[in-house]
C-alpha cells in the first residue's frame, strides 16, 4: 500500500488526501496516517515542482567532476551548495571526489562557475546535450531470486 501511495505522490504531490484515498482505495484518515508515517520515517523527504531548466532561463547544463582532496576540497565547503547554478552535488568513488550538476544561463555564466570552482581543485566538465530521461519515479525493486535448490 505504501508503494501505491508513493507512486501517486510522485506522479502528483499536490493530490488531496481525498483524491489519494480514492486512487489507492483507503479511507482519507488512513491515507493521511500512512503519508505521515512515510514522512516521519524519512521515505518522503519533501514535495517539489519539476522545473523546465530551459524555460527557467538555464540553457547551459553540465556535469562537473571535481578532483580535489584535503582541506580545500569542495565537499568541505557548505557554501557551494548555495550557489544558484549548483543543482546537485554527489560524492563519488574513483579518481575524482565529486560530481556537480550545474545549470547556468549562458556559456559566459558557466565559465564563471568553472572559475569559481578552480580554487577547490581541477574541474572537468561535460555538457548535457539532451536528457532522454530527466526524472524517473522510485518504484519497488524486483525480488532477488532465491537460492537454487539442487
Amino acid at each position: 500500500m505504501d508503494w501505491a501511495l508513493l507512486r501517486e505522490l510522485q506522479a502528483d504531490a499536490r493530490l488531496s488526501f481525498n483524491e489519494l484515498s480514492r486512487r489507492v482505495h483507503l479511507s482519507p484518515p488512513a491515507v493521511a496516517e500512512r503519508v505521515r508515517r512515510l514522512e516521519e520515517a524519512g521515505v518522503v523527504t519533501g514535495y517539489h515542482a519539476h522545473v523546465d531548466l530551459t524555460r527557467a532561463g538555464r540553457t547551459v547544463v553540465a556535469l562537473i567532476r571535481m578532483s580535489c582532496y584535503g582541506p580545500h576540497c569542495i565537499l568541505r565547503d557548505p557554501s557551494v551548495a548555495d550557489w544558484p547554478e549548483v543543482l546537485e552535488i554527489h560524492r563519488i568513488t574513483g579518481d575524482a571526489c565529486s560530481v556537480l550538476k550545474v545549470a547556468a544561463g549562458s556559456i559566459d555564466a558557466f565559465e564563471e562557475v568553472i572559475d569559481r570552482l578552480a580554487p577547490y581543485g581541477q574541474p572537468s566538465s561535460t555538457m548535457v546535450l539532451s536528457s532522454p530521461l530527466e526524472w524517473h519515479p522510485v518504484t519497488p525493486l524486483p525480488a532477488a531470486p532465491g537460492p537454487v535448490s539442487p
